[in-house]
């Protein structure tokens, strides 16, 4: 072995043994051998001599690099030396170079690669033999033959096929090839082919089988007579039908025989040659017990054969050449449509299977996706993102033959529960996922119908007890299936019990796992929530079932971190309330049903404030942490009754629940001033949605309650918000305290939109609210001008709005001292002017644009109630200030005393449009 031998088995090293900086060093020496004048003649000896297929392969790719790149600068003599050495070793004219062509066939495909270059530059001016010169070493055997096939598969795939992206010049050059086989040799390579597959057809089925691919490369190109006569067609029939031969062989012949069908030709000539092919042949195959890919390959040219009979019918004229047309596609329709039914499906089938099996998580991480710990966790992960693209593939092999999706699914359902064993977690957990995803290309109405197997596969989920359902990840999805077929229950109402059964037993609520347990609780609201009415005759069976779970919901510690979030368990307690809020239920039953649950709860909360005031700060946060748990309770309970039943039909009910408000705003009472509740935005934000809920049904009735409140939660608020905002969502700075923060603010504005609604705006001037008037109206004022949230500052627009209304009801009206000049001054000047003009303020935006209607509305609301004294202000102090010309602002004025808003509207966007190109920026907030 010489250095180059050696640097070349060092440059294609895949063993990770060699150093990088070693395996560098050897490409740089291989590459200054490639410059050395003398290279090719290198090559061709080390082609010759050498028996290592590293070697091999650089000289062939060497060769091939060289004769590319530099054939025009090359001597006579050495071009002459490269084409025999090269055609010697192809044709086996000498034996001792065997051992190239008896390579592995990355070598012999090389070779064959290189002598296509030599044919590039010279065939047929200087070459002009190289095919004929061929012909005498097929008598050689298959080694040879085996050559020519693959010298004539590059030619087609590096200069001819046009299934690749030509140059000019190279479209040129294969014309010129074509051209010259066409007239010199073209009849003798066909007739080498029927002679090949004729000796070898019953010795070498493989060889014969290239012979064929190679020639169907041709025959789009080639003088069709020489395929389409009395010997080769018969042949290709012969292969097809007869004596057992390999299903690769009879599907080369199909192939081949698709080729001849698709050839270009005029209609007339290709119905002929449809005529003469006689295709009838072939359609029993279809029906026989034959090899899949070679049913494939029969469809294929049936539908192609069908394909040309249409383009012929469309393309003839004569009725009668219309006529043969429509025989010939009639004869082959119904073979298609069988083809199309019946093994189409069990490719179908195969795809279903390989799906399976891709989507089943890896036994070895079965413990670790159970406790969900950092290395189950990345794995459910990647799991998710990898099945994605699988379930889509599922969902359209379900469109296309849903019968078929359908058993496979019931099968392997069936087959996952007939082990008695748990080792099946994931074959459980893999054919559940399948019935989950199909779940999205099945319309509603199908669902709901149980159309096709899914009567029985919903029958088959809702009776099945896995004995792997207490792993995580099965009780996990089987509860998500089931909801999502929940529409079948919905006409199919003997199977109620079941679906209850699955939720409330083991399977679900009372699962061991306390993640399945809180999202069991949050799939029971939605299906307590979508079949509410045919669940009434089970409400106690249900309140039974659930006893355990609404005691242990306020118990200390019943959450924790990890679990924090929407899935909190409450939703327990709003599925109790859809069920038991409907005025289906009897008036006495409700009572008692609502009685049994609020009653504990509140008693619990009386316990916990005793002697609240004489703990210490670990023993208080213990205590909130619990109220604030059966204020999330009572919160998620109240969802289920409507307005209208708490305050109309059923004022029982309602009075049931204000007592119980009474004994939660103690909470506020007996903790003014503790730190740890003040800290806690989380809880706060929580006890103002229940605040809202409650106004929302019971209006002013909660008017002495929200006076004796409203100071203690203004006070906590106003402590922990800045008054002149926090930073935007879109800031670097933003911490998690920050995100709650901003979630705190939202919930007070709309905890101030729904005092100002509901008609409770005199809690603000009540003698314990009054002191924390002027910093609402100030941080209602900032923010209906800065707010980075628009539907915030719509909110704080539409509370002024009101404010205007309740406490300016008659012109120059001073129900609240200051109120009317603050609003004429501050409000109108800095919110509906100066905020609009700011280029901030992009009216193509829809939620800025609706905020801009309220703003107009607002001016027409002060202008009703406060008359010129609103219009000379905004119009002498702010118009002016903003340099608008005196004719705009009198239209102004005309459009604020016209009776059209639109017309207003539109005007006053104009305007603001107009104004901002005058004054080329924008003013700020005063």
């Amino acid at each position: 072995m010489d250095d180059l031998e050696r640097a070349i088995l060092v440059m294609f090293d895949e063993s990770g043994a060699l150093d990088d900086d070693l395996k560098k060093q050897a490409k740089v020496y291989c590459n200054d051998i490639k410059e050395k004048p003398l290279i090719c003649r290198l090559c061709i000896e080390k082609l010759c001599f050498s028996n290592l297929v590293q070697v091999q392969f650089w000289c062939l790719q060497t060769l091939h690099e060289v004769i590319r790149t530099r054939y025009l600068t090359m001597t006579p003599d050495e071009r002459h030396m490269i084409r025999g050495s090269v055609f010697s070793i192809v044709c086996l004219e000498d034996k001792n170079l065997t051992r190239v062509l008896e390579g592995p066939a990355f070598i012999k495909n090389k070779l064959a690669q290189v002598l296509i270059t030599l044919i590039y530059f010279e065939y047929p001016l200087v070459w002009s033999s190289v095919f004929v010169d061929f012909f005498p070493h097929l008598s050689k055997g298959n080694v040879v033959i085996d050559m020519f096939c693959r010298v004539l598969n590059a030619l087609d795939d590096e200069l001819i096929s046009l299934d690749y992206p030509r140059t000019p010049e190279e479209l040129a050059v294969a014309g010129r090839v074509k051209d010259a086989m066409r007239q010199q040799c073209v009849p003798q390579i066909v007739r080498a082919w029927y002679d090949i597959v004729s000796m070898y057809r019953n010795s070498d089925h493989e060889l014969c089988t290239s012979v064929l691919d190679s020639m169907r490369r041709y025959i789009s190109w080639i003088d069709i007579g020489l395929i389409v006569n009395d010997a080769f067609i018969p042949l290709l029939f012969d292969l097809i039908l007869v004596g057992p031969l390999s299903d690769q062989l009879r599907g080369a012949s199909v192939r081949c025989l698709l080729a001849v069908v698709s050839k270009r030709m005029e209609p007339e000539s290709k119905l002929s040659l449809l005529q003469s092919l006689q295709i009838s042949r072939v359609l029993r195959l279809v029906t026989e017990d034959v090899d899949v890919e070679l049913v494939s390959d029969i469809a294929a040219l049936l539908s192609g054969y069908a394909v040309e009979a249409l383009d012929c019918f469309k393309r003839i004229n004569s009725e009668d050449a219309k006529g043969i047309s429509m025989e010939l596609l009639s004869e082959v329709l119904p073979s298609i449509f069988y083809v199309m039914k019946n093994f189409e499906l069990l490719h179908l089938g195969q795809i279903l299977e390989v799906i399976l099996v891709l989507i089943r998580y890896d036994p070895v991480h079965r413990t670790n996706l159970d406790v969900m710990d950092k290395i189950g966790k990345e794995e459910e992960d990647r799991m998710v993102e990898f099945r994605k693209d699988l379930f889509v593939l599922l969902r359209n092999v379900g469109r296309v033959a849903p019968d078929v999706t359908q058993l496979f699914i019931r099968n392997s359902l069936a087959s996952a529960v007939s082990r008695s064993s748990d080792s099946n977690v994931e074959e459980v957990e893999g054919a559940l996922s399948l019935l989950y995803a199909l779940g999205e290309s099945i319309s509603e109405e199908a669902i709901r119908t149980g159309s096709g197997l899914l009567s029985e596969l919903v029958l088959m989920l809702l009776s099945t007890k896995f004995p792997c359902h207490s792993n995580r990840l099965v009780a996990l999805v089987y509860l998500e299936t089931v909801t999502r077929y929940i529409k079948f229950i919905q006409d199919n109402t003997q199977y109620i019990p079941m679906v209850l059964a699955a939720f409330l037993d083991e399977r679900g609520i009372h699962h061991s796992n306390i993640n399945v347990s809180r999202r069991a609780s949050y799939l029971f609201m939605r299906v307590v929530k979508f079949l509410k009415m045919k669940l009434v005759p089970f409400i106690e069976t249900i309140l039974q079932s659930l006893q355990d779970t609404v005691a242990q919901f306020t118990i200390m510690n019943y959450t924790t971190e990890e679990l924090s979030g929407s899935e909190d368990g409450s939703h327990i307690f709003e599925a109790i309330g859809l069920l038991i809020g409907t005025e289906d239920v009897l008036p006495e039953k409700q009572s008692d049903y609502l009685s049994s649950l609020l009653s504990p709860l509140c008693q619990q909360v009386e316990a916990l404030l005793i002697n609240a005031k004489l703990l210490n700060a670990e023993e208080t946060n213990a205590k909130i942490a619990v109220i604030q748990q059966i204020i999330m309770a009572i919160n998620s309970l109240s969802k289920g009754f409507s307005e209208r039943l708490v305050t109309a039909s059923r004022p029982a009910i309602g009075i049931m629940f204000k007592q119980t408000l009474d004994v939660l705003l103690q909470v506020l009472v007996i903790f003014p001033k503790v730190e740890p509740l003040r800290n806690k935005p989380k809880q706060m934000v929580g006890f103002l949605l229940l605040l809202n809920q409650l106004i929302c049904k019971f209006n002013t009735l909660v008017r002495d309650i929200l006076e004796e409140i409203f100071p203690s939660i203004a006070e906590r608020i106003f402590s922990v918000i800045p008054r002149n905002g926090l930073p935007s969502s879109g800031s670097d700075a933003i911490t998690e305290e920050i995100r709650e923060l901003q979630e705190l603010q939202r919930t007070l504005y709309t905890f101030l939109h729904v005092i100002t609604t509901h008609d409770l705006s005199p809690v603000f001037l009540s003698p314990k609210c009054k002191a924390y008037l002027d910093p609402v109206m100030q941080l209602l004022l900032y923010s209906s001008c800065n707010h980075n949230d628009i539907l915030v500052r719509k909110a704080c627009v539409q509370i002024f709005i009101r404010l205007i209304k309740d406490w300016c009801a008659q012109p120059y009206e001073e129900k609240v001292p200051g109120f009317r000049s603050f609003v004429i001054e501050a409000f109108a000047t800095n919110c509906c002017l100066y905020s609009v003009l700011d280029r901030s303020f992009e009216f193509h935006d829809a939620n800025t644009f609706v905020l801009f209607g309220e703003i107009v509305l607002a001016q027409k609301v002060m202008y009703e109630k406060f008359g010129d004294d609103f219009l000379v202000n905004f119009v002498s102090k702010g118009f002016s200030s903003a340099h608008c010309p005196p004719d705009q602002a009198e239209q102004y004025r005309q459009k604020l005393q016209g009776g059209d808003f639109k017309a207003l509207k539109s005007f006053y966007q104009s305007l603001v449009e107009n104004l901002r190109v005058q004054q080329n920026g924008s003013l700020v907030f005063r």
